[in-house]
């Protein structure tokens, strides 16, 4: 096998389409837009979800109940074992984490899951914590502290 054996299937950027050049190009005359209509007009930019003055459906449905969508809180999640990325007698809270990268999730609030093992000695800072999580940073012999 040769260097110029391994090419790529097909082109990286595909020819545009070119509409309104006559009826061989198989886009002519119409350009694709059909025939008359506002959606065939220049200038035409309706806004998402019109339906050419019909009731539209996110009007039709109707809205009942409660969302609590807007008062949800969202966490930083990290188990135990991945404190182990801190050095014996540290103290770590959500900067400290966010900074070491232990989480791709970023809220607002930290809190600390029983997931794995953990033998350092640490002060953990965080808003919430699981029950086994508790449990073993003081079985470690370090302080599980809730932030308000």
């Amino acid at each position: 096998m040769q260097v110029h054996d391994v090419t790529a299937k097909g082109k990286k950027y595909p020819d545009r389409k070119r509409v309104g050049r006559g009826p061989g190009s198989g886009t002519g005359k119409t350009a694709g837009r059909g025939h008359k209509g506002q959606r065939a007009r220049s200038g035409d930019n309706s806004r998402p979800g019109f339906e050419g003055g019909q009731m539209p459906l996110y009007r039709k449905v109707p809205k009942r109940g409660f969302t609590n969508a807007r008062f949800k809180k969202h966490y930083t999640l990290v188990n135990v074992d991945l404190l182990a990325a801190f050095e014996e007698g540290a103290v770590v809270g959500l900067g400290d984490v966010l900074d070491k990268g232990l989480s791709r999730r970023t809220g607002e609030m930290l809190k600390v899951l029983g997931q794995g093992e953990i033998s350092r000695k640490l002060t953990v800072r965080a808003h919430k914590f699981s029950a086994s999580a508790k449990a073993k940073i003081e079985a470690a012999g370090g302080t599980a502290e809730v932030v308000e």
